[in-house]
């Protein structure tokens, strides 16, 4: 990536956006943000344990296997609820402005983009950890956001290092939401301290490897 030329698109950056929308019909966008508003009404009124798919397709006025076909199960309406916010925070990483954005030194970005990542993962605590699917395999390492982005920035940062994606992957996992999510369900008093925690955790994980 080459900060100095100007605006790049996602795919010259090397961070392609994750999960871009397809083309879809009139009625199928009208029903799917239908079923979106009614999930998040019922999480806001009830809380996300308590939202059934029976009861969101009650809510948004359609059959439960319009539901079924369009988002699958009930994590992938919660997966779908956080996909705007989610793709807020990629325009963050792919153009917004540094330590975030483009512009700082790569270890000062990867310090930057964790504790981004960790603050956007538990203020959404509740629906990206409902919107995790139990019937599939732990996402942590996949090719998501996270892993091309910590990728790119460790070759900038030009390690001595002989498997630079494999460490892209170990630093992927350690925080990214399956493993993050499922560590603790802060109460809303505690919520900051662990954030910080978390966060001071993450900075001190990236300067270590980068000095050594």
């Amino acid at each position: 990536m080459n900060d100095s030329t100007g605006p790049q698109s996602a795919s010259q950056r090397g961070l392609p956006l994750v999960g871009e929308p397809r083309p879809e019909r009139a009625d199928a966008r009208r029903n799917r943000l239908r079923v979106l508003e009614a999930a998040d009404r019922l999480f806001t009124e009830q809380g996300v344990k308590n939202v059934s798919l029976d009861a969101i397709a009650a809510a948004a006025g359609v059959g439960k296997g319009t539901v079924f076909r369009r988002f699958g199960t009930r994590a992938g309406i919660f997966a779908a609820l956080i996909d705007e916010d989610e793709r807020t925070f990629q325009g963050l990483v792919i153009s917004g402005p540094p330590p975030l954005g483009p512009g700082a030194d790569p270890v000062e970005r990867l310090v930057a983009y964790g504790r981004a990542r960790i603050g956007f993962l538990l203020e959404r605590h509740a629906i990206a950890r409902a919107s995790l699917d139990r019937a599939q395999p732990i996402p942590a390492g996949t090719a998501t956001i996270s892993r091309l982005h910590i990728g790119a920035l460790l070759r900038q940062a030009q390690l001595d290092m002989p498997d630079v994606e494999s460490l892209a992957i170990q630093l992927t996992a350690a925080l990214e939401g399956p493993i993050l999510l499922y560590l603790s369900s802060p109460e809303e008093a505690e919520a900051i301290r662990h954030m910080r925690r978390l966060s001071d955790s993450w900075q001190l994980l990236v300067e270590r490897i980068c000095d050594a």
